[in-house]
């Protein structure tokens, strides 16, 4: 169908969402038994690790591991939030930077001040938000994000938001110097997070038969392929390694001058999502098709335009001596090719 649907359901027995577009899938979430990106962890800190800038830390669901840390001798206790998926045989990666995200608020504890969405572009609509914002944080020394769904939600609706935060982000403080490691905030769950980020759809397909109804497992298939045809008889593979996600573009039947770059500008265009309904992240290399050095330009500016619309964070990272492209892309989502049943 025409418009945006959100399609809740499980995939096994594990929660999953789909966001589909005009009949495409660009979003798909899957819980598992991992940690969630989000939870917040009591840990204590074990032991640094010099040679990587970070400390090892205890939590109820094995070892983390925090960058960035000064100043923090061992046995102390520390509260910590997930950032995002281990992988195979890691410690959970987690942060000492906490945020409390929700569908209109983002409460920064260690980020004082009131800061709009950037995608909210009226300045009189940003000055009122940020006179919202004030109001309801008075008394708090927390910061505050407002985010692009503010847009078009209730003033009473972003207060009430604003308000459940702080409370979460207040109980949470009040745990941190208390006992041993401990869970204090689970992550969200598909679910709700795509409640939370996937605002305003056309149709919210909550019923027990979503993912049947609207062909979600159907779509999935394409990608569990490797291959993606692109515009133009152009291709590009994507293949994870345990290293590195390798793509790799091609230009097909065309031979004319200009079909490498028209190949890789397809490819930037379609690279955002294949990677996010993959759930795939880390070292991210593009072997691209063969172009002329002064297209590189060309190329980098379509890329960054397809990057700035995606929801995972993405470091266009620059080109190698060997010609190939890299991006450092996080994990925060599962990959498709573990534990689909």
């Amino acid at each position: 169908m025409k418009g945006r649907v959100v399609a809740l359901g499980h995939v096994g027995e594990a929660e999953a969402a789909a966001l589909i577009e005009d009949g495409q899938l660009v979003d798909f979430l899957r819980d598992s038994d991992q940690p969630r990106p989000g939870t917040i962890y009591r840990a204590i800190s074990d032991r640094p690790v010099k040679g990587q800038g970070g400390m090892f830390v205890k939590t109820p669901d094995g070892m983390g591991f925090l960058r960035n840390i000064k100043g923090l001798g061992a046995g102390k206790p520390i509260l910590v939030q997930v950032t995002g998926y281990a992988e195979p045989g890691k410690a959970i990666p987690v942060a000492a930077r906490l945020l409390f995200k929700s569908r209109y608020a983002i409460v920064t504890p260690h980020a004082p001040g009131v800061n709009v969405s950037r995608a909210i572009r009226d300045e009189d609509h940003r000055d009122a938000l940020v006179v919202l914002g004030k109001t309801a944080m008075d008394g708090c020394e927390a910061g505050l994000i407002l985010r692009s769904s503010c847009a078009e939600a209730e003033d009473d609706a972003i207060a009430e938001d604003i308000a459940q935060m702080v409370s979460v982000a207040s109980q949470v403080a009040g745990d941190a110097d208390e006992g041993g490691p401990e869970k204090l905030l689970e992550g969200d769950g598909p679910h709700e997070l795509a409640w939370r980020d996937w605002p305003q759809p056309d149709l919210w397909s909550d019923a027990s038969q979503g993912f049947e109804d609207h062909g979600v497992l159907d779509l999935l298939d394409g990608f569990m392929q490797s291959h993606v045809k692109l515009s133009g008889g152009a291709s590009l593979y994507v293949e994870p390694t345990r290293a590195l996600i390798a793509v790799d573009v091609n230009t097909g039947a065309d031979t004319s001058a200009s079909a490498g770059l028209k190949a890789n500008l397809a490819a930037a265009q379609a690279l955002p999502r294949e990677l996010r309904v993959r759930g795939l992240g880390g070292q991210v290399v593009l072997d691209l098709a063969p172009m002329p050095k002064r297209d590189r330009r060309a190329f980098e500016s379509a890329l960054r335009a397809a990057f700035r619309k995606d929801t995972v964070e993405t470091t266009l990272v620059g080109w190698t001596p060997l010609g190939h492209y890299e991006l450092q892309r996080k994990r925060d989502r599962l990959p498709l090719s573990g534990g689909m049943t």
